[in-house]
């Protein structure tokens, strides 16, 4: 966009914001948001315009207003919950579809390579735990894995592990989105393949019964870390109106903001896994209720709640672009 045409199509808010005395916080964060973003354009692409220095220092009050009514640390917590996250979700919430369908063919192709050759489950899963899940059906037993460890040092093994994964999900996104691809990828596969193996034996809805109970929110949390990394890589690849590592800054943000509020959901998923998915033999409603309630915070929080904030209020979220 020449600078004449983005001067007069930013000059009615550059002038307003100006004259205008905001003290509403949420107010100046997404004033300042607006500011900052017209500021890094014009260092991008009018670099040695006067719009530079112009910007700048409206950038600079709007900078020390915003931080004189910045709110207490406990408001900030809460906000970041109710407004700042959401904010995020809907503004990446085609990446988390992206994610979705991704680990969603991922797990077709594990269990259309499963069911086509019996051997392929073992190289996934491996020889050990196939032996094992084996002995343990012979058994009346079949979930029995579950039970081989005592709760509290499986639950904490499970939570760090899963976070870990997690994180490397995300972090792998920096490789272009493909170091993510890949482990959604490897993710997916093994879950398939491991699905099926539970089917093949008879046991699929028992199956799902059981690991499931966990199962909804780790592999929800997966899905919701490869959205994160595939945001990062993406602000690599399609920058837009900043440069790569403005972008890479920004996205590395958002990413981390999704992954902190898997924290909590991986927790409660090693819980889960842990103390109560050892129960096979629950009442099925019980387990129906739980896999129900994991499945409609995932789908409530991360899916409906940023869609209905940003749609029945006049709120809009932080992040633009100039196109």
């Amino acid at each position: 966009m020449r600078e004449v045409l983005f001067r007069k199509s930013r000059q009615a808010f550059w002038d307003q914001v100006k004259n205008q005395d905001i003290h509403n916080p949420d107010e100046l964060a997404d004033a300042f948001m607006e500011i900052s973003q017209d500021l890094s354009y014009a260092k991008t692409f009018y670099p040695q315009s006067d719009l530079v220095p112009y910007l700048n220092t409206i950038a600079t009050d709007f900078y020390s207003k915003l931080y004189k009514n910045k709110k207490s640390e406990r408001g900030g917590f809460i906000k970041f919950w109710i407004y700042d996250l959401p904010s995020v979700l809907y503004n990446q919430r085609r990446w988390i579809l992206y994610s979705f369908l991704f680990f969603s063919l991922c797990c077709l192709i594990g269990a259309v390579a499963a069911a086509k050759n019996p051997a392929f489950i073992e190289t996934i899963l491996g020889k050990g735990y196939i032996n094992t899940t084996n002995e343990n059906i012979s058994k009346g037993d079949p979930f029995g894995i579950y039970k081989s460890m005592e709760p509290v040092p499986m639950f904490l093994m499970i939570m760090v592990n899963n976070i870990y994964v997690s994180f490397r999900i995300f972090v792998y996104g920096i490789f272009l989105g493909g170091g993510t691809l890949m482990n959604l990828f490897q993710n997916g596969i093994m879950l398939g393949s491991f699905q099926y193996y539970f089917f093949s034996k008879n046991l699929g809805w028992s199956s799902v019964l059981v690991i499931w109970i966990h199962g909804t929110l780790e592999i929800s949390a997966i899905i919701l870390s490869g959205c994160a990394g595939l945001i990062l890589g993406k602000s690599i690849v399609f920058p837009g109106t900043f440069s790569r590592l403005e972008s890479l800054k920004k996205a590395a943000l958002d990413g981390i903001k999704i992954i902190i509020s898997l924290v909590p959901v991986f927790i409660m998923a090693a819980f889960l896994e842990g103390f109560i998915t050892r129960h096979d033999h629950m009442p099925k409603v019980l387990s129906i209720f739980i896999l129900l309630i994991s499945l409609l915070f995932v789908l409530f929080y991360y899916i409906y709640y940023p869609y209905s904030l940003f749609n029945s209020k006049s709120i809009k979220p932080k992040t633009k672009s100039h196109e």
